[in-house]
């Protein structure tokens, strides 16, 4: 069985994960109206993993003995000023997310909840990843600025990106 102070802050990440894929379907659906449709591509993905995230979670609890207990998302925000800031939008919250993984590997620390750390062993390393992904699309805006070429060309890159389930999902 697993405590209630992990269980709870698992359903709090649970929720965060849901905001998260709700968040990028806004952006990838304002992209996607501005005719972006790479940039709306990347955050199309970007939804569907964090949806992926939030079931690893539920599995996790359900698989512990514990209980889920979804909450309302909270609105998110529908428009960016450029791909730019939306990817700057993503690097920071991105940061919050990882600050929250770390914090439930904090309190399984304190518990000596061996299983716990374990599957969110998975998500630190995961958090890397989304955050270098951001920060990279971020430099490589940075770089193109006003040019409308590079922006084309980018948009290209990320148009051809594809989702694959994460292995954890599975497990």
């Amino acid at each position: 069985m697993i405590s209630n102070k992990i269980q709870d802050a698992i359903n709090a990440q649970i929720n965060a994960e849901f905001w998260s894929a709700y968040l990028y379907l806004s952006m990838s659906m304002h992209f996607e109206a501005e005719g972006r449709q790479g940039v709306a591509n990347w955050f199309k993905i970007q939804f569907q993993e964090e949806q992926a995230h939030a079931q690893i979670f539920i599995n996790y609890l359900n698989q512990r003995g514990g209980r889920v207990v979804l909450k309302a998302i909270d609105a998110v925000p529908t428009s960016w000023e450029s791909p730019l800031d939306a990817f700057k939008a993503t690097l920071e919250h991105e940061q919050k997310v990882t600050a929250m993984i770390n914090n439930i590997y904090a309190i399984a620390e304190a518990e000596n909840d061996y299983a716990t750390r374990d599957r969110l062993n998975w998500f630190v390393t995961e958090q890397v990843e989304e955050e270098d992904n951001a920060r990279q699309l971020i430099d490589k805006y940075a770089m193109i600025g006003d040019n409308g070429m590079g922006q084309y060309m980018l948009d290209q890159e990320l148009a051809a990106r594809v989702y694959n389930a994460p292995a954890a999902l599975g497990e």
